[in-house]
Parts: C-alpha cells; sequence; structure tokens
C-alpha cells in the first residue's frame, strides 16, 4: 500500500483520530459497552480487524493519494467517488464499478446460514450493517485482508496465503464471468443443504438442527397460559413511555414491509416488548429492544422474536461523497434494509425500518437458524482453499444480485456483473496479484495495529473510557 510511514506514535494517534470519528458519540454515551468491544478487539488481530472498517476505509484514502489526504478527515478529495461520473480509485474501477452495491465490511467471519423468503436454508454472506454502494473492489480487498490475516492465525507461510488469495480471486472471477455471459440460475445455485460442501454444509446441518423452541426457550417463559420474555439475561424492563414508544416505532415498521410478507393479520400482534443494548463488536452502544409478536398460529411454539435497533452510519459512507448515493436514503435504518433487500435474494420477511427518538431502527427477526461459519476447526490448507472458493462465489454471487433488477435502478441503473466482468476482462493476470499484494500488505499493517491498539487500551489513552 502506498501509504505514509508513521511511528508507531503517529500511527497511535491516527488511530485515535478515526476512532474518535466513527465512534466518539457512542462511546461518549456508553463507554462500558465500549469497553467490552474494545476487549474483545484486543483479543487478536483479526478480532481488532472486524471492529475497525472505519480505519480500514481511512487507510484506502491514504493509498490512492497519499499528498492529497486531509491529515484530519482522511479523506483525498480527489479520489472521494462523487455524483456526476467521476470515478476512479484504483485498478478495475470505472464510472459503474465505482457505483456497486457492496457489503462494506466483508471479512471471512460475515459468512453463515438464514432462512430465506422461501423456508429454503441458504449459507450466504450475512450482518449488512455496514452496506452501501461504492467500488466493488473495496469488498474485495477487505475479505482478501482477512483471508491473510487468518492464515497467519493458522501459521500458514506467506507463500500458503498468496495461494489462498488467488483462490479466492479465481473463484470470484470465474462465478462472475458465468454470471455476466448468461448462466442460467441451476448453473450457479446457492450454497443450500443439496449443495454445499465441507465446512459450509455442516453451519447448514448446524442450523437446521435448531428450532424456534429452543430459541424461545432461551429468552422467555409461559406466566398466565401466555409466552412472556424472561427476566434477567440482559433484558431491561421499560417505563410505560418508553414502552408507548416502542409500540409506536412498531406501528411505523409495519408500513414498510412488503405485501406480501405476512399473511395472518395476527402475527404483528405484540406480546411483550423488553429493551437491550448492543455490546458486540458492531454494535457497542446502540440501543435495541426485543418484541415478542403472536407468529403464524396460535400455537406458543410459533412466536417471533423481532429486534428494533438503532442502524449505524456505515463507515464507507464517510467516503463516498455523491450526494445522490447520501440522499436516496431516508435514514440508516432505511438504508440498511434497501441495502440488505437488494444485495441478499429473498431476504428474511421481517425486515424493515422505523425511526424511534429521531434515529433510524433497523428492524428483523431474530433467526433460530442463524448459524456463522465458524474457522476455529478449519485448519487444513486444502479445506481452508475449498471455504475461500466458496467465499469467493457467494461474493460474485452477492454482487450480481444487487443491480438493475434488484429493484433500486436509481442508484444502480445497469448490469453490474457484466460491468465487473468487463472491467477483470481488461487486466485477467492483474486482478489476482492486486489483491494478493493488498492482503500481505494489508494484513501486516493490522497486525501491528492490533499491537499499537492494545498498547493505547491498557494504557488508557483512548478518551472517554
Amino acid at each position: 500500500m502506498s501509504v505514509p510511514q508513521l511511528s508507531a506514535e503517529q500511527r497511535g494517534e491516527q488511530i485515535l483520530a478515526v476512532f474518535d470519528t466513527a465512534f466518539g458519540e457512542l462511546l461518549a454515551a456508553d463507554p462500558a459497552a465500549f469497553r467490552v468491544k474494545f476487549r474483545k478487539m484486543a483479543a487478536s488481530a483479526f478480532a481488532f480487524y472486524r471492529g475497525t472498517a472505519c480505519l480500514f476505509y481511512h487507510d484506502l484514502d491514504a493509498e490512492n493519494g497519499v499528498n492529497g489526504v486531509n491529515p484530519e478527515t482522511g479523506v483525498n478529495p480527489e479520489n472521494a467517488v462523487r455524483g456526476g461520473g467521476t470515478v476512479s480509485r484504483g485498478p478495475y474501477l470505472d464510472e459503474r464499478t465505482s457505483r456497486v452495491w457492496i457489503h462494506g465490511d466483508l471479512h471471512a467471519e460475515n459468512f453463515g446460514t438464514y432462512m430465506d423468503a422461501n423456508g429454503r436454508l441458504i449459507f450466504n454472506v450475512n450482518d449488512f450493517d455496514e452496506a452501501y454502494v461504492g467500488p466493488f473492489t473495496w469488498d474485495l480487498k477487505r475479505l482478501a485482508a482477512s483471508v491473510a490475516l487468518i492464515g497467519y492465525a493458522k501459521a500458514l507461510s506467506d507463500r500458503q496465503i498468496t495461494e489462498l488469495v488467488q483462490v479466492y480471486a479465481a473463484a470470484y472471477r470465474e462465478r462472475i464471468h458465468a454470471l455476466a455471459t448468461g448462466a442460467k440460475s441451476d448453473e450457479v445455485p446457492p450454497f443450500t443443504l443439496d449443495t454445499a460442501e465441507g465446512p459450509l454444509l455442516d453451519a447448514l446441518r448446524d442450523a437446521r438442527s435448531l428450532t424456534r423452541f429452543g430459541l424461545l426457550d432461551s429468552m422467555t417463559e409461559i406466566r398466565d397460559f401466555e409466552r412472556r420474555f424472561a427476566p434477567g439475561g440482559g433484558s431491561i424492563e421499560l417505563d410505560a413511555a418508553t414502552r408507548y414508544k416502542v409500540l409506536a416505532a412498531f406501528d411505523g415498521y409495519l408500513e414498510t414491509l412488503p405485501e406480501t410478507s405476512l399473511a395472518r393479520p395476527d402475527s404483528y400482534r405484540v406480546k411483550d416488548v423488553v429493551g437491550r443494548r448492543g455490546i458486540g463488536i458492531g454494535s457497542a452502544g446502540l440501543p435495541s429492544y426485543n418484541i415478542l409478536l403472536e407468529g403464524h398460529s396460535d400455537a406458543l411454539e410459533n412466536d417471533v422474536v423481532i429486534y428494533i435497533k438503532q442502524a449505524q452510519t456505515p463507515a464507507v459512507s464517510r467516503h463516498i461523497t455523491d450526494p445522490a448515493i447520501r440522499e436516496y436514503f431516508q435514514h440508516e435504518g432505511h438504508r440498511t434494509v434497501i441495502s440488505q433487500r437488494a444485495l441478499q435474494a429473498h431476504a428474511d420477511p421481517w425486515l424493515g425500518w422505523t425511526e424511534l427518538d429521531g434515529a433510524g431502527q433497523l428492524v428483523a427477526e431474530i433467526s433460530p437458524y442463524a448459524v456463522d461459519l465458524d474457522w476455529g476447526d478449519i485448519s487444513d490448507p486444502e479445506e481452508i482453499a475449498a471455504v475461500v472458493a466458496d467465499l469467493g462465489r457467494a461474493t460474485a454471487t452477492m454482487h450480481a444480485a444487487a443491480d438493475d433488477d434488484s429493484g433500486h435502478s436509481e442508484l444502480v441503473p445497469f448490469s453490474t456483473e457484466r460491468a465487473i466482468d468487463a472491467a477483470i476482462a481488461a487486466d485477467e493476470d492483474g486482478f489476482g496479484e492486486l489483491l494478493v499484494d493488498f492482503a500481505h500488505d494489508y494484513g501486516a499493517r493490522a497486525r501491528a495495529d492490533h499491537q499499537i491498539f492494545v498498547d493505547l487500551f491498557r494504557n488508557g489513552r483512548i478518551p472517554g473510557l
């Protein structure tokens, strides 16, 4: 990467400045949640990388124009993706390929299972909180660097890591080309119980063994012949005023559901509401609420739990200045939902948005069938390569789904797979090399940054903690 050579002290100050922009308000509101978040990030270089998409995009700005980078914001105005057709952020990017719906936080642990609207268990990309419209290579670079970090943690050699990134690039290229040249859907099927292999199939089988009753049993109890949320376990009882606001937000959410989402009116009957506070790596400090609903029948085991969570500003959006993109979204909740519907075929039928206390909210089901890809037992280099290839295919399928056929052609009015296919075809050999070089360089940087972060944290250098 073409980035300034900074001392550990200078890089530490840069990291703190980026954190202040990304986390400052939320950290001030809930420092305890961020202490938990940061301790999780301190556990490993990969955990740190997961929690610092903000730093990643700051560095991408520096990569493409060191001399023009604003030292306070980290943004190079000459490289910002803007309206009016200007665009380049590096190889393979033009007016179309710089304007693709992207995941925004694509790393090797953001894949897992979900039950689609047709009742099929699917393995694919998950967690769309950071999704936005931008250069397709940003997703690929973020994933490639995560592969380098995983490979390093598993003591793979640089040569083996290079091969893994090449496998990812080749699988992505192959799938994009197949989709761009009109391959039928049955020739590029999703990863299901019938088509997946290895660890992906294991995750799908684990998901199939889970039940709605098991989820409900972990969160609720039966009182007076009706299901209610159980006390404790992180639940926060709401006062009457807050409960009223949450229910009003729920009413607003119902208006955002597709007309075909649910057929039984009783499915919308609220049984109980509790508050929660996010403490995960990606949701620290964000207020959220769980709502217990009737479900599709009177049977208590069919009840549904949905969550309302304040949506966050995606890290990538701070580096995309096109007003047409920014103004397309009502708020961050709307952006998250529209992005997920664009990127994920047959998304959760409960997926919607609302507002609460003036902030955009994401609403979705707490799924009983969600199982994340577990890298803990994936250690054999050949098995890792097979999984990485599948992740490349999944990434290509996601990018191809969100285009002029996705229902949001105002933002992406063209076939993304054909645009990406044409861009890569212009320099086939350089495509894999680009991702390999970035993976090694940024993997090393993330490992060094992790150590700098740990020292900042343990020495009390992070303001507000």
